[in-house]
């Protein structure tokens, strides 16, 4: 994919033209658009290559777990195909595909396919490793012949070849084009990474089935149609689509490709893999994020080793901006790995020591908060008009600056050079606390204060809310954290109950929970030195921590006193530990319809 910008520049060298249809009295074919929705797995860490195998793909996944990393989707990204697109694993590259697919969802891994809507009449891949293909594409020749493609079959260079884009505004070739799917999602696909091959149609309108339409609607539709089929097909809870939505990649003019409502899965990609690319990645997160999409992210490190407008020019790998994109990436919605140069946290050029673990941090943290972005995503869908990123500031002061709030509960300032040091500016509204020091009191609404990680491969400027409720699980799809994860976290043992950090303030503040065992309300505040939490909709054990600076004289559930336990016994018996080295104290509660505690 780095040559895109090359390869678009000779397209419009060679300027090819096309003769536009008067305008079309008929009426467009529709494309149906499911309800929106993003599956509660696909929240969980995403890892991708571009450059893989059928062997390297379980070694890829198997070398995060072995290292205690989490793992929830793996992105098959080009070439994979027997051509592009053909849309049928290339059996030397990837022996066995059904087995390999099978196998990692029996890991609780799902697969996703990266694909464009373009057929070629010739392909190439210019990446070292990448495959070679026949003269005749087995797809191209029927398409042309039976009208399936938009301008009449004209082919445009694009970075993969040259080829014709499907026509989605045709009812034959969009069944033709289904047909063309249903050997791997029969074979258990979750989904569609759907790169931008329609940007290399450089016409501002496209002769398609039912005459003319806009460059915009042609892509529109492109997106609604996989998404909508993939989920009339498979069901909206296993399978996804991940688009761009606002992007200004290579030589192009920034635009939203994806509409909202056919974005399940956000990504802003192609960016270089320096610290320009981390502003330009945040940049378009934050168009993406005011315009109403919800679950996005980027390209963990930065995708590109050139510059994305100057591909001469080679952008050197840094591990400061592995580390500081990690952390950017880790704390959103969409957390995916995925680079040209296939790295993986353990075989860095540098600092590979540093990477696993702060990886094996960030991994986890974002694996735990799946019901606390999936909870939130729902609640967005449904109306709540509360976004899950929110930029602070208007457009003007983003640059430079780009900090954010993740939900009501997450507030976050990337490091954007590589001194580690930055100074913030808090939210006015409500205090917060240094999620790195337990310790340090509440900072005031509106107060700035500088932070500095030198040295340190974990930490960027992060903060937690007064007054916020954050659900954490983890080994996801299952219920439960792990005692790796929650030694990971600095949690003690929870048992199998879902953890809530409970941080009370002075006005009461609740959370809809949207579980796997259903829907629940959480509530915390506190009054006259005293704090209330209350749990009702949910019947899992909780093990809720709550800040609180000095150990509470007693703990009444519902009214009736709760024993003091030691931290050991918090993963199976109810009752609460103060910790001595922490403001928190710690509850476990048992399964209940309602759970009031007062401390």
């Amino acid at each position: 994919m780095t040559f895109k910008r090359l390869i678009g520049s000779s397209l419009l060298e060679v300027a090819l033209a096309v003769t536009l249809l008067p305008a079309c009295e008929r009426v467009p074919v529709p494309i149906v658009t499911p309800k929106l929705h993003t599956p509660r797995w696909a929240f969980r860490p995403w890892i991708s290559k571009d450059i893989s195998t059928t062997d390297d793909s379980y070694s890829f996944v198997g070398g995060f777990r072995t290292r205690g990393i989490p793992v929830g989707t793996l992105v098959l990204d080009s070439p994979w195909e027997t051509d592009y697109n053909t849309l049928v694993p290339n059996p030397v590259r990837y022996h066995h595909f059904g087995k390999l697919v099978s196998d990692l969802r029996a890991d609780h891994v799902r697969m996703v396919l990266w694909t464009t809507q373009m057929v070629n009449n010739f392909s190439y891949d210019l990446e070292v490793g990448g495959d070679t293909y026949p003269t005749d594409h087995p797809l191209y020749t029927e398409g042309q012949n039976n009208h399936y493609f938009v301008d009449d079959a004209m082919p445009w260079l694009w970075w993969k070849g040259a080829g014709a884009g499907v026509d989605f505004f045709n009812p034959a070739a969009r069944t033709w084009w289904h047909e063309r799917q249903n050997g791997v999602l029969d074979q258990g696909i979750s989904g569609w990474k759907l790169d931008f091959g329609e940007e290399y149609i450089t016409e501002d309108t496209i002769k398609t089935h039912d005459g003319p339409v806009t460059h915009q609607a042609y892509s529109e539709a492109y997106y609604r149609d996989f998404l909508g089929y993939g989920v009339a097909k498979k069901g909206a809870e296993d399978f996804v689509t991940m688009v761009r939505g606002y992007d200004a990649s290579y030589q192009f003019a920034g635009r939203f490709f994806a509409t909202r409502d056919t974005a399940p899965v956000v990504w802003v990609g192609d960016n270089r893999r320096d610290f320009v690319g981390l502003s330009d990645a945040l940049d378009e997160t934050f168009r993406s994020a005011v315009a109403g999409y919800q679950v996005i992210g980027s390209d963990i490190g930065g995708y590109l080793d050139v510059d994305d407008k100057d591909v001469t020019t080679s952008i050197p790998f840094d591990a400061e901006v592995f580390f500081r994109w990690l952390a950017v990436g880790a704390i959103g919605p969409f957390m995916e790995l995925h680079g040209r140069a296939n790295l993986e946290p353990w075989n860095l050029p540098a600092r590979s020591d540093e990477a696993i673990i702060a990886y094996r941090y960030w991994a986890t943290l974002h694996d735990a908060l799946v019901p606390y972005y999936y909870s939130l995503t729902e609640d967005a869908y449904a109306g709540s008009g509360a976004n899950l990123i929110v930029p602070e500031g208007d457009e003007a002061s983003w640059p430079g600056d780009y900090r954010f709030s993740v939900g009501p509960a997450f507030f976050v300032a990337p490091l954007l050079d590589g001194t580690g040091t930055r100074s913030v500016t808090l939210p006015s509204g409500a205090r917060y606390f240094d999620w790195w020091d337990d310790q340090a009191p509440a900072l005031e609404a509106g107060s700035t204060v500088t932070r500095s990680y030198v040295g340190d491969a974990i930490k960027i400027p992060l903060f937690l809310r007064e007054g916020s409720i954050v659900p954490l699980d983890g080994d996801n799809p299952g219920q439960g954290m792990p005692d790796a994860y929650a030694a990971t976290l600095g949690l003690p043992s929870p048992g199998g109950a879902l953890v809530v950090l409970a941080t009370p303030g002075d006005t009461a503040t609740t959370f809809t929970l949207h579980d796997v065992s259903g829907d629940a309300t959480l509530g915390v505040s506190r009054a006259n030195g005293t704090v209330t939490f209350v749990a009702t909709g949910s019947s899992r054990p909780l093990l809720v921590r709550v800040r609180q600076d000095i150990a509470p004289a007693s703990v009444l559930v519902n009214g009736v006193a709760t024993p003091a336990i030691a931290k050991e016994a918090l993963g199976s018996s109810p009752g609460f530990w103060h910790d001595p080295a922490a403001p928190y104290t710690y509850l476990r509660l048992a399964p209940a319809a309602t759970r009031t505690v007062t401390l």
